[in-house]
């Protein structure tokens, strides 16, 4: 059996995994999906939430692990991941990164983003006056949660927190020694509207990973495609 850590994106929680853990569990895996600082129900004020934030709290789960992991990233969490497999390669089995952000050191989110121009999510956010962190706009939805049920819409529109800037600006700093040792997994979503196919795979070539799995899904198939989705895990 394995153990399975997962990070959520930007505006989630890891309320967002419920189905994914449930699936992993009845297989006999363990499974961890904490909050990221200031994200879900986490208490963290939004001006303390930083990339080295959200790397030291996935850092402080891999720390309680018995063993090295599976750790998965689902969008922003993609940065989150490469951060703390960057300092503790040592526990980590695995990478995958769910249509997430996989960059190369010295890059940032947001320089990801402004590149893809066939992303709709920068429109559809609202920022704060001082650019400080980020909503998302409440007719925004299809851009997450496209082939989603309106029961599973419903739920995310409710549980959906405001995103601080700092880490979406901060560049990823890794070497080839450490994050770069670690076997790295790759799940596209070609029906994704917030990272779209073409950033996926132009980011899954810049920097080769040992699996590719295609999902012909929107931005959230832990909730739209559940089953297959884990299918794709329990494979590692």
């Amino acid at each position: 059996m394995s153990t399975f850590v997962l990070i959520h994106g930007a505006w989630h929680g890891s309320w967002c995994w419920h189905k994914i853990t449930a699936l992993l569990q009845d297989q006999g895996h363990t499974v961890i999906a904490p909050d990221l600082p200031a994200l879900g129900v986490d208490r963290t004020p939004l001006h303390s939430a930083s990339l080295q934030a959200y790397a030291d709290r996935v850092c402080e789960t891999l720390d309680a692990c018995d063993e090295a992991v599976h750790l998965v990233g689902h969008s922003m969490g993609g940065i989150a991941i490469t951060q703390a497999a960057e300092a503790m390669p040592q526990k980590v089995k695995t990478l995958v990164y769910l249509t997430a952000f996989l960059l190369p050191s010295g890059r940032s989110l947001m320089e990801e983003v402004q590149a893809d121009t066939a992303s709709e999510l920068l429109p559809n956010l609202i920022f704060a006056p001082d650019k400080s962190w980020a909503t998302v706009k409440p007719e925004a939805s299809a851009v997450f949660y496209s082939d989603c049920s309106s029961s599973d819409v419903a739920l995310a529109r409710s549980l959906l927190v405001p995103q601080a800037a700092a880490p979406f600006i901060t560049p990823v700093q890794t070497t080839a020694d450490r994050w770069g040792s670690i076997p790295r997994v790759y799940i596209e979503c070609t029906e994704d509207r917030a990272i779209s196919v073409a950033a996926q795979r132009a980011m899954y070539t810049r920097l080769p990973c040992q699996r590719i799995y295609s999902m012909t899904s929107n931005h959230s198939p832990f909730l739209s495609a559940p089953e297959e989705l884990s299918r794709h895990l329990l494979s590692l």
